[in-house]
């Protein structure tokens, strides 16, 4: 080799190895330096739902952690998977999240999705786990589970039961209380929680199967009867009202929220985004308002929620099996 060509690759090496190096330590100046803009928060719902309302709680918090907007877009539609699938198909640049609830479990045994909803995720961090209380229109003659299942096979047709929409969680968790109480309670799809909370206190359908953080308020200024919650054990926010085990044997749905980046997010995103939810979750300030709504914080690790998704979507492929459920329905 000739001395002029050894001079020539060691001019090539000196140049090429700063270069070599800046773009291996891209990724991490990146990191270092997000967020530097606004953050989109996707919601799957319209406004009004448990779902907004903690994803609006988790944007104010996170606004002051981050030092940047995180605003929440409410994209509802298709039981969620509109919202969703924009979640998935976002830049993984850390500038769109997306918070879901239990119904993101639902929809995985319910319809055909045009992405995968465990594998074409990157986890953050459950949020929050709580429970569904079984509420009523008031002018019902009806105090608790018992009185209900006796009023509908006295009265069969008579009752209606709001959702989210078919397929939701809200759906399927009525459906699953259908099958194990052998009621008949009648389905009225709605596009959201708010539309078909409207719609029960204004008494155009009876009974709802409501997240706590939308129906606990409603019901503590007695627009509507709570009689049970959905969870295995009782609610701290409203221990006085049974859970709905106590009068059939086995029944329980958790209703959980959780935080997801798009698949590609770079692990420094998600670590820093796990790192900060679980922080402001374990705030004394956010413990207590949690639990004034009715839902307990949990944070954790990334891989926690993937678990849950693989513990809910065979419970509910169940349901919509035995209750003969499909998106037309």
């Amino acid at each position: 080799m000739s001395s002029r060509f050894c001079i020539v690759l060691r001019v090539v090496a000196v140049v090429a190895c700063p270069v070599l190096g800046a773009m291996t330590a891209a990724p991490d100046a990146m990191a270092q330096n997000y967020p530097t803009k606004p953050i989109r928060l996707i919601v799957p719902f319209p406004p009004g739902g448990g779902t907004d309302l903690m994803a609006r709680v988790m944007a104010q918090k996170l606004t002051e952690s981050l030092g940047v907007s995180v605003v929440v877009d409410n994209r509802g539609g298709a039981g969620g998977t509109i919202g969703a699938e924009t979640g998935v198909r976002a830049a993984p640049d850390g500038y769109t999240m997306t918070v879901v609830s239990g119904s993101y479990a639902t929809n995985a045994a319910l319809y055909k999705l045009p992405y995968d909803p465990v594998n074409d995720i990157a986890p953050i961090a459950l949020l929050g786990e709580s429970a569904f209380l079984l509420s009523l229109h008031p002018s019902l003659p009806i105090r608790n589970a018992k009185e209900l299942m006796a009023y509908d096979q006295a009265s069969p047709g008579k009752l209606n039961y709001g959702s989210t929409g078919t397929g939701g969680i809200t759906h399927l968790a009525s459906e699953l209380f259908n099958q194990m109480a052998g009621t008949r309670i009648t389905h009225v799809p709605y596009k959201g929680t708010g539309p078909a909370l409207n719609d029960l206190m204004g008494g155009q359908i009876q009974v709802m199967f409501g997240a706590m953080p939308a129906m606990a308020p409603q019901v503590k200024a007695n627009r509507l009867r709570g009689i049970a919650v959905s969870t295995a054990k009782r609610n701290s926010a409203m221990p006085e009202v049974p859970t709905l085990g106590e009068t059939v044997p086995g029944y329980e749905v958790t209703l959980w929220y959780a935080a997801w980046g798009p698949k590609a997010l770079p692990r420094d995103i998600v670590g820093r985004w796990n790192k900060e939810v679980d922080r402001i979750l374990h705030s004394q300030e956010m413990r207590e308002r949690m639990a004034g709504e009715g839902v307990e914080p949990v944070g954790g690790s990334p891989e926690r929620f993937r678990e849950v998704l693989g513990r809910d979507v065979p419970k509910w492929q169940r349901v919509v099996k035995n209750g003969k459920i499909s998106v037309g329905s």
